[in-house]
């Protein structure tokens, strides 16, 4: 009897102390992203890249014993909504950890929580330099800044004897980050910022930025830091005003759903990548992507799904490492430990002084049939 009553106390202890979102089988992971509105597509590829690994590991026996719980919450791309997101997660939801927010102002909006929290923050869908330096501890990005964007972009620029650039870009923190990577970046190159103009996050209104960048003040090329819906409305004008461009995209943009927007008049568009390519698996990472994919039932793959996906995978690694006693001290601790993990092809390389794990960049085109050439 006394030693059943220890026990019982035992139990009680140990529960008390348990970290916030993990149980004895489970470990709560929360995700605020866009999955409706004009930026959907990239936060359903995020979400679906991510569940697929996840459901994997777990269907694998999970992490250490304890499966994990994808809790994701839809934000629109706004970022009150996905400030309010953080706080229901951390709070009604009990997670232990976040991962895979789209976008920099939906990001930016949600580290107040993030910070009062203690509370990791993995993968982040965003190159914004306010994630990155100075170092945050909670914070950890997987992908290449806009900043490693903005030079390779700049390089291949001025690699053809472009002297001028026009920045297309949007009115919150993503196209600022843009903006600023672009106009660090161009001067090394020898190519000056020639004029630039904004568009409102979600919506399509380009007229102005078309007469300032395309009428007004044509440059070389035009670089540009929105998403799919807004970069197609102003190529589509552009192109009306005869205007040939080139014009570069980064990442955050989403390739295939800028294409999908554009339908037969993406050809020629150049898009910088801060994964390996799905479309030429030849990687092990890539290959191992597909397999996940395919076995979860998904057909369709492209560079968010599989971002998500690698996103998660480092993620699972880190609560590995953090072993049974799992608590979000010793998960800082351990993704910090993966100072030269490889996922097959693609290097992780954290620290406790740099929580940018990549600093991969390839520029792809796009051709007339709409396929995607590393």
């Amino acid at each position: 009897m006394r030693a059943l009553w220890i026990a019982c106390l035992a139990a009680l202890a140990l529960n008390a102390h348990a970290e916030t979102g993990v149980t004895d089988s489970e470990i709560i992971i929360g995700q605020s992203a866009a999955l409706s509105g004009p930026a959907a597509k990239l936060g359903q590829g995020v979400n679906r890249g991510a569940k697929a690994y996840f459901d994997y590991v777990n269907q694998h026996g999970g992490v250490n014993g304890r499966k994990i719980k994808l809790v994701a919450l839809d934000d629109g791309y706004e970022p009150d909504r996905a400030a309010a997101n953080t706080k229901e997660l951390i709070g009604k939801q009990n997670a232990f950890a976040l991962f895979g927010y789209v976008g920099t102002p939906t990001s930016n909006a949600s580290l107040p929580a993030i910070k009062e929290a203690h509370i990791p923050f993995v993968a982040p869908y965003t190159g914004a330099a306010s994630l990155r330096t100075p170092v945050i501890k909670e914070v950890f990005n997987v992908r290449a800044g806009y900043a490693d964007e903005a030079a390779r972009v700049a390089s291949a620029m001025s690699k053809i004897g472009m002297k001028t650039v026009n920045v297309f870009y949007q009115d919150d923190a993503y196209g600022q980050a843009g903006l600023k990577a672009m106009q660090d970046a161009a001067p090394k190159f020898g190519i000056t910022i020639n004029a630039t103009a904004t568009v409102k996050r979600n919506t399509v209104d380009v007229a102005n930025a078309i007469n300032e960048l395309i009428v007004k003040k044509p440059a070389n090329a035009v670089f540009m830091v929105t998403a799919y819906k807004s970069s197609a409305a102003f190529i589509t004008a552009a192109r009306a005003k005869n205007s040939i461009g080139p014009f570069y995209n980064v990442s955050f943009v989403g390739t295939e759903a800028l294409i999908a927007e554009l339908k037969n008049d993406g050809s020629g568009l150049i898009v910088s990548q801060v994964m390996p390519s799905p479309y030429n698996p030849v990687l092990p990472v890539t290959i191992d992507y597909i397999k996940v994919m395919t076995a979860e039932g998904i057909k369709d793959v492209d560079y968010p799904s599989l971002e998500g996906y690698i996103g998660a995978r480092v993620l699972v690694e880190g609560l590995k490492r953090a072993g049974k006693g799992l608590t979000r001290e010793k998960l800082i601790s351990s993704l910090e430990g993966l100072s030269d993990y490889d996922l097959g092809g693609f290097r992780v390389k954290f620290s406790g002084s740099d929580h940018e794990a990549s600093s991969f960049v390839d520029l792809t085109v796009i051709d007339k049939d709409g396929h995607i050439h590393s």
